[in-house]
């Protein structure tokens, strides 16, 4: 029996409509070429995610500089260069009427220090690892150069016809920062106040629907909070949505946390939140009264009764799945069919806890099955978890007595 409520099809502010409530949230798929340009592999990877029934599909990462990267084999907007290989990746995901948005991204002071050995961020605050440099603050004409390139990369995606773009606003990558008073402890009119650290943000979209015009839809991932004593908070991503709702974003997706706090990937949810699925939901509830903008939340819905309910309560208008969709790559059309209910993924324990509590394996198991789709494979739900650790790691696997 299809489910008519998931089916529903949203016209957005812009007039442009996706063909039902199911959308998957971006994830960073590390198989572009080494230069940043998108591969056949992914080609392939979108093409089956294409077909897999989702009204939208937001990209993993596309850098705004080849420079800062968030991790190695991210795809690279600077400029026009790759633009053929954008049209085929449109082309590819698009033909059944999905929409195809571009994740644009800067990593700030999230870049590794095997990819970047120069990090800047809006401060000189250091990432607590060893992971990673401290970041040189930028300038003020820097900061206006990083706004030409997000607009440059949003016009590269318009080009190459995809039906939209996304600002990547949340865990803690560069936009994250400018808006977080822990990693934004500038004195000039880029820091202090709320509106001052929003102003990136906000400017970086004003430039975007510039370059664009005002009939390709715009969007943006926010974090409800950081999680972080000292940092964004709830009330704060409250006013800086507002502020987004009211310069006319057309696509608010909420989602939580940071990479030194990660709310996103359910690794620090009470329990009690992981039962009722929608990590972020009570935030979004607050918000829906304030804004017209369309929402997106992703965090942890996994049924369909669940999904069905937030949507019939007007609670939010698009439902992101993220790490469903890298196991079952037609989870979209089965749960619009009915053939699916529920598409929890697999509990990925090593029986070490150590290991476990960290989640240190989870990202890279989902992430690996995104290689097996890019050659052509069907995702393999019994992937061995100790073949990830041994990979990732490069160590083997240890005894447990």
């Amino acid at each position: 029996m299809n489910n008519t409520v998931l089916n529903q099809s949203l016209i957005l502010p812009t007039g442009a409509v996706l063909k039902n409530r199911i959308a998957k949230s971006a994830l960073s798929e590390g198989i572009a070429e080494v230069n940043g340009r998108p591969s056949e592999a992914l080609f392939n990877l979108y093409e089956q995610w294409g077909k897999g029934g989702a009204g939208l599909l937001i990209s993993g990462n596309v850098m705004v500089d080849k420079d800062h990267l968030v991790n190695a084999n991210v795809m690279i907007a600077e400029d026009e260069a790759f633009l053929e290989d954008y049209t085929m990746l449109a082309s590819k995901a698009q033909a059944d009427g999905t929409h195809l948005w571009m994740q644009i991204n800067h990593p700030g002071r999230q870049a590794p220090v095997y990819l970047d050995k120069a990090p800047v961020s809006c401060s000189n605050v250091k990432m607590p690892s060893k992971l990673y440099l401290e970041p040189r603050p930028l300038e003020e004409a820097e900061i206006e150069e990083l706004i030409e390139r997000y607009g440059t990369a949003a016009l590269v995606a318009k080009k190459s016809g995809m039906k939209g773009a996304q600002i990547h606003g949340a865990h803690g990558y560069l936009v994250s920062q400018f808006l977080s008073p822990l990693t934004n402890i500038r004195t000039d009119k880029w820091g202090g106040s709320l509106e001052n650290r929003a102003r990136f943000v906000l400017e970086i979209y004003k430039n975007m629907r510039k370059k664009v015009g005002k009939d390709f839809p715009l969007g943006i991932k926010i974090n409800s909070a950081d999680f972080q004593r000292g940092a964004f908070t709830e009330e704060e991503s409250m006013e800086v949505i507002q502020m987004l709702d009211q310069e006319g974003m057309d696509l608010i997706e909420v989602s939580g946390g940071t990479y030194e706090r990660a709310a996103m990937v359910g690794t620090m949810q009470k329990e009690s939140t992981k039962q009722r699925e929608a990590y972020f939901l009570e935030f979004i509830k607050k918000v829906r009264d304030k804004i017209t903008t369309p929402l997106m939340l992703t965090g942890g819905f996994r049924t369909a009764a669940t999904m069905t309910t937030a949507i019939e309560n007007k609670e939010l208008d698009v439902i992101g799945l993220g790490r469903p969709f890298c196991v079952f790559p037609n989870v979209a059309q089965e749960l619009l069919d009915g053939t699916r209910t529920d598409c929890s993924v697999p509990t990925l324990l090593t029986g070490v806890e150590k290991i476990d509590s960290t989640g240190m394996l989870q990202t890279p198991w989902h992430q690996f099955q995104l290689v097996r789709m890019g050659k052509g494979l069907a995702p393999d739900p019994d992937m061995d978890i100790w073949m990830v650790y041994e990979k990732v790691t490069g160590r083997k696997r240890p005894v447990v007595s």
